[in-house]
């Protein structure tokens, strides 16, 4: 079975809940997933990220925005009940209920809109009707956002990376060995690793803390591929001090016949590429190579306000605390501001 939308989930949530029991969220998710027939491998699809499965993921979302329309409210954490207005559109029987239905109650507009005076009811302009009409939750919508920014950074670093000073290109790969827990203290790498010109590095580095094995490292910025050749020079060069552990970093790639010759030869050689060199800067560093340090969710949706992927950055950040993230107001005041929302 196809998980449900959100928007999908909305009525039978609040059916579900018609009772005026008090529910806990695994009970909604558990009698939510047997209505829908999802098996157990849906119920345990997990996110891109990999933090929450995306069927609660969704289920969270949807008594989110149903206690902004005051339909369920939270008497204690982490359950929740009907309310009077809850019964109400139940007893309704509309055939859905979804974002676009819930613009009839005025805190719903207020809440989404991320400001005290209401919108009138039929103010709605098309980029919240297509709004209205998402299918993913906020959340999934930020981890695509999310993901975009890093396949950006990904796909661009590398040239920042070629035009930026040796002695950055340098820093950057002393960093980035220092972070994966190589070479010691960054003092410890940095001695390690000389530079042969201004554009390559030689040297070794320390494994572990107490140098017990090293590795032999050669980092090179650069336009042209690679060649096998120069992998076959590097690996020559190091057969006299019985290196058995070697790294050959680039700003450019690897074409396929130094890959074979790396993967095929008895001690053999990780080759980082700069796609691959990129992919782990910003797994391990907040490297600001034009103008992005990720601090966070907050710090997520932040820039992607700044760079027009999302259109306001306050309602964001309030319906993820109206689902379960410990944010501050006082957080969400100055990440507005620096964001230029009031």
């Amino acid at each position: 079975m196809t998980i449900p939308d959100f928007q999908a989930l909305m009525l039978p949530l609040l059916k579900f809940a018609a009772d005026g029991k008090e529910y806990g969220n695994r009970e909604v998710v558990e009698a939510l997933g047997r209505e829908f027939g999802l098996g157990e491998r849906e119920l345990k699809e997990m996110l891109p990220s990999g933090q929450q499965r995306i069927f609660d993921n969704r289920v969270a979302w949807v008594r989110a925005y149903l206690k902004m329309a005051r339909l369920l409210e939270n008497p204690r954490r982490g359950v929740f009940v009907i309310t009077p207005r809850g019964r109400e559109v139940v007893a309704e029987n509309p055939p859905r209920v979804d974002l676009q239905f819930l613009r009839r109650f005025p805190e719903y507009l207020e809440w989404c809109e991320g400001r005290k005076e209401q919108r009138p009811v039929g103010a709605t302009s098309a980029k919240t009707v297509a709004a209205d009409r998402e299918t993913k939750t906020p959340a999934e919508q930020l981890e695509e956002v999310y993901a975009g920014m890093r396949e950006n950074l990904t796909n661009e670093s590398p040239e920042q990376l070629k035009a930026a000073p040796p002695t950055f290109f340098e820093q950057v790969v002393v960093d980035l060995l220092v972070r994966m827990g190589y070479g010691g203290s960054r003092a410890d790498a940095g001695q390690a690793i000389g530079r042969s010109n201004d554009e390559e590095i030689d040297g070794i580095i320390k494994e572990d803390r107490l140098g017990l094995d090293i590795i032999y490292l050669q980092a090179k910025r650069r336009e042209n591929t690679v060649s096998r050749p120069e992998i076959q020079k590097f690996s020559g060069a190091l057969q006299g001090k019985r290196a058995r552990k070697r790294i050959f970093i680039t700003t450019s790639d690897f074409p396929q016949g130094a890959q074979e010759y790396a993967g095929a030869i008895e001690n053999k050689i990780i080759l980082i590429n700069g796609r691959r060199l990129t992919q782990y800067m910003i797994r391990g560093i907040a490297v600001d190579v034009y103008g992005l340090e990720v601090k966070g969710t907050v710090g997520i949706l932040a820039e992607a306000k700044r760079r027009g992927l999302i259109e306001s950055l306050r309602p964001m950040l309030l319906i993820l605390k109206s689902s379960g993230d410990f944010i501050a107001d006082s957080i969400i005041d100055a990440a507005c501001r620096s964001v230029g929302e009031s």
